[in-house]
């Protein structure tokens, strides 16, 4: 079997340790007011295609929430995500940078937000504790020390 023939799993983003391995697959999505629900129930479909690659965390962004799974290989398929993140705080400087709103964003435009913000957590030089005075969910859950200075890819 050629490399030609073997399917390749497709992330919006894929974020990588350190010492270069995969640690969070994030799905940005940019739907707004979608619940937990909905959120638990795609990411059900996802490895019901055996679409997960081999990460410890999976991400679902949207404008408004981030929805986060740790240790995502053994939750079960039907598992609500672990973390609900309000996003607009962290991602408004983002789309005032490109001159949008949560709103008015266009998907690729949001792939683009999601991986700037994730780009400048992985070169961030603050220590977990200045990081966790504006988003604690990143140290509590271990994903800021797991992808701190690692690198991302982003879907061509």
């Amino acid at each position: 079997m050629t490399n030609d023939t073997i399917p390749r799993v497709q992330w919006d983003l894929l974020a990588y340790s350190r010492d270069g391995r995969p640690v969070l697959a994030v799905e940005a999505k940019k739907r707004l007011n979608a619940s937990r629900r909905w959120a638990a129930q795609l990411r059900r479909n996802i490895l019901a295609h055996d679409a997960y690659p081999d990460a410890r965390y999976f991400l679902l962004a949207l404008p408004d929430t981030f929805y986060l799974w740790t240790d995502s290989q053994q939750a079960s398929a039907e598992q609500e995500p672990l973390y609900v993140i309000d996003a607009k705080s962290i991602l408004q400087p983002y789309f005032e940078r490109i001159g949008t709103t949560a709103e008015e964003i266009s998907g690729p435009s949001f792939e683009l937000v999601v991986g700037l913000w994730l780009s400048d957590l992985l070169n961030s030089d603050q220590p977990p504790e200045d990081i966790e005075k504006t988003q604690s969910w990143l140290v509590k859950s271990g994903l800021y020390q797991a992808i701190r200075g690692g690198h991302i890819e982003q879907e061509a």
